[in-house]
């Protein structure tokens, strides 16, 4: 599914932001956006936090889903 697909890249991109700022105290989003107040940050922010509820959703999931690539 997609929306699976583009929850784990934000989570992905929000673990790696997170690990940035435990280990070098740098925020990357903000960095890039413009302070962790602006409204991009701010934006990207909920994106990531919102991905990651949706990725509690497959942690549940029974039925396998087969790549047919």
């Amino acid at each position: 599914m997609i929306i699976d697909r583009i929850a784990l890249i934000l989570a992905i991109i929000g673990g790696i932001n997170w690990g940035s700022v435990g280990l070098f105290r740098f925020d990357i989003v903000a960095f890039l956006c413009g302070g962790q107040t602006g409204v991009v940050s701010r934006v990207i922010y909920t994106l990531v936090g919102l991905a990651a509820l949706w990725c509690i959703s497959l942690l549940f999931r029974t039925d396998s889903v087969t790549d047919q690539g």
